[in-house]
């Protein structure tokens, strides 16, 4: 089985902010499996499914964005995967808007939501779809900005991100991580330099 995470905060106060693109990710690929995800478990709400006759949990973790590891591991135990059947879903800084990049593993970077996980399961080697919200302006209180309602122009944005998001979930279980980084990681963006172990 294949458990899909996607993060963010719950809440309708949250529900259309930058740091829930996780969500959002999880919620388009919900809706293309017809998959319902709305069971409380395991600190989440969970939906369970089919893609391309792949056994697949769904889930939403209710933690709070810098608990989500708390959920994680529980969601884990449930479901009985490891982290290389994991696949997390969230917003990136680092990344400007739009863009969208698949890693097989890596650090956290400065992303709260993923340094709980990793530091609460003990493991960074599972694959994560990177969704980017780099404002294109200066920012004094970054925290501020990821939790601030997006403008009706990244709202667009917002939901292609989340659809392409739920394609590579789908090319991960359906062809490997590596089809996917190919399909994905090439798409128009930023010059970048040579490969590091963060684009693994």
């Amino acid at each position: 089985m294949w458990l899909i995470v996607g993060l963010g905060n719950p809440g309708p106060e949250y529900g259309w902010t930058p740091h829930n693109l996780g969500f959002l990710g999880v919620d388009a690929l919900a809706e293309r499996a017809r998959i319902r995800v709305e069971r409380p478990e395991a600190k989440s709400l969970v939906g369970l499914g089919q893609i391309a006759g792949q056994e697949i949990a769904l889930a939403k973790p209710h933690t709070m964005m810098n608990l989500s590891g708390l959920a994680v591991r529980d969601l884990l135990e449930r479901f009985e995967c490891g982290p290389e059947e994991m696949v997390v879903l969230y917003d990136d800084v680092a990344l400007p808007w739009g863009m969208l990049r698949v890693r097989q593993r890596g650090s956290a970077g400065s992303h709260n939501g993923l340094k709980s996980i990793i530091g609460t399961i003990g493991s960074s080697d599972f694959p994560r779809v990177r969704m980017g919200i780099q404002p294109d302006h200066p920012v004094g209180d970054l925290a501020a900005y990821v939790l601030r309602p997006m403008r009706k122009a990244d709202l667009e944005i917002a939901a292609e991100m989340a659809d392409q998001a739920a394609e590579a979930v789908e090319l991960i279980i359906t062809r490997g991580i590596a089809q996917a980084m190919n399909r994905f990681n090439r798409r128009v963006g930023p010059p970048e330099g040579p490969a590091n172990e963060n684009d693994l």
